[in-house]
């Protein structure tokens, strides 16, 4: 399909335009390699086994996968920027019109090695902007959090070393779940004593840009824990390095991000669109405030989103699943990513042995879910009336079929770089070639006739749509077309606004 072509290609011209290298790796993994790295989303990972009772597992992610790559290259690949677009699989629940599927396009982009602090988590919160702008998913934010801070709130407010990452994955579902809801899961499901849980959402409420880092400067407790002093130091730094790339007005800091997965231990960070988010969502993330005045009242409880239908229990015997309620179901973030500095380190520890000193690689990287993207992408394509096909040009014969002259232009078209097609019979009929260069959309019908090759002709019929009542519609005309010369016919075409303007995918002409 054109449209998920498009995405994917301009994903990855911004990729290789931020100076990344292509990597590919393998779509499943030992299964050792990918467990304890995904903290409660573990349970999610498709295990297999092979014929011969090994165990393994599909790809959660590139980026557990890329880990090991480095570290059997001996984690000494520094400074390196590698990006990668394939499948990668959760054994959820799918939700199709929502870009949730089981079996999903990720592209990734990561930064390994040790550079000074920042800047490579900069370049890469500058490459997402970068690539949702272009992509027109409309508008955005990306929130911002980090790992410090937030493991800091956790160990002031009392926490327990043992529960912060279980209590770090209940406080990311603040954007799908009112705070009671939350709550509720630290204290009754999880063991955390109520009054820390009432600790933690005076802090986590609070969102905002850079004036909320004065706001936690002037917090003398948060400041006396050694975590949270780093991370709010480091959030300065970026803010300024935001602001040079020119894109600080696409950040939110927002300190209920908390990103579920294990391996992070700096900057983490996704991205938001309006239409990515359930019905509820502003209700459910209302208690975020970015006010600069820390608050000592309650935390407010909203009126949580509708909740999803389920289905009738199965018969006994079948597992019992929730059926997900598309309505209710939002896209969710579509690209997250983070600092992920010791999971090189896991594995160049494991294959060095205990006691053992052995190599790590500092690593960051950003993750754009495809798929979600699609999903948002795809109304606006339908509704805009944009292509389905590259093809630019059809070649036509009129009276003789002239198949040999056919096939040598289309020929000469796309070794100039022109898409070009023709019918697949001797003899057509003017009409049904027309129809066929209808069918794809294509502008340009380029006809052949006896006489005008004697004279070095070509005759080129510009063809148009329209959207009428939400549909695509040809644009009939009594145009004859153009008589351009054989031997210039391939500079006329590229002199056109049509192929001026092909890569952005535009059928109808505003």
């Amino acid at each position: 399909m054109y449209c998920r072509e498009h995405i994917e290609r301009i994903v990855k011209e911004c990729f290789t335009t931020y100076g990344g290298s292509q990597l590919d790796t393998p779509v499943f993994e030992r299964k050792d390699i990918l467990a304890g790295k995904y903290g409660e989303d573990a349970k999610l990972i498709f295990d297999l086994k092979d014929q011969g009772g090994e165990e393994l597992a599909l790809r959660y992610d590139h980026t557990v996968p890329l880990a090991r790559y480095l570290a059997m290259n001996g984690a000494i690949t520094t400074q390196h920027k590698l990006w990668q677009v394939g499948k990668v699989y959760r054994r959820d629940n799918p939700v199709m019109s929502k870009g949730r599927m089981r079996e999903f396009s990720q592209a990734d982009f990561d930064i390994s090695g040790a550079w000074d602090v920042m800047i490579p988590d900069a370049e890469l919160i500058s490459l997402l902007c970068t690539i949702l702008t272009r992509l027109e998913v409309g508008e955005f934010i990306v929130k911002l959090n980090h790992r410090k801070i937030l493991d800091g709130i956790f160990e002031v407010c009392g926490v327990p070393t043992d529960k912060i990452r279980s209590i770090s994955s209940a406080v990311d579902k603040l954007d799908k779940m009112s705070w009671q809801d939350v709550k509720a899961e630290m204290t009754v499901e999880k063991g955390l004593d109520p009054a820390v849980a009432d600790k933690i959402g005076e802090y986590v409420k609070h969102k905002g840009g850079p004036e909320l880092l004065d706001q936690l400067k002037g917090d003398a407790t948060l400041m006396s824990n050694a975590n949270a002093k780093l991370g709010i130091e480091e959030m300065g730094i970026l803010f300024e390095y935001l602001r040079a790339y020119n894109v600080i007005e696409k950040i939110s800091f927002d300190m209920s991000l908390a990103r579920g997965l294990d391996y992070y231990t700096g900057i983490i960070y996704e991205a938001i669109v309006e239409a990515s988010a359930p019905p509820g969502f502003k209700s459910a993330n209302a208690f975020a405030s970015s006010s600069s005045q820390p608050s000592t009242s309650d935390v407010p409880t909203p009126s949580p989103a509708p909740a999803p239908k389920k289905k009738a229990k199965k018969t006994k015997g079948e597992e019992e699943e929730e059926e997900i309620d598309e309505s209710q179901v939002g896209v969710g973030s579509i690209a997250a990513g983070g600092r992920y500095d010791n999971l090189v380190g896991l594995f160049t520890s494991a294959a060095a042995g205990e006691g053992k000193k052995a190599a790590s690689l500092p690593c960051v990287g950003v993750s754009i879910g495809l798929d979600r993207i699609f999903a948002i992408v795809w109304p606006k394509w339908v509704e805009r009336g944009m292509r389905s096909k590259e093809t630019m040009a059809y070649v036509m014969a009129a009276g003789d079929g002239l198949l040999k002259e056919r096939i040598e232009l289309v020929q000469e078209l796309r070794e100039a770089g022109i898409k070009s097609d023709f019918l697949f019979k001797k003899k057509p009929k003017l009409p049904a070639q027309f129809a066929a260069g209808e069918k794809d959309e294509v502008p340009f019908a380029i006809i052949l006739g006896g006489d005008e090759l004697k004279e070095g002709l070509v005759t080129v019929k510009e063809q148009k749509w329209e959207l009428a009542d939400g549909q695509k519609r040809k644009i009939q005309s009594s145009d004859q077309g153009t008589k351009v010369k054989r031997a210039e016919l391939i500079d006329w075409l590229k002199s056109t606004s049509t192929y001026k303007e092909w890569a952005t995918g535009k059928l109808i002409q505003v």
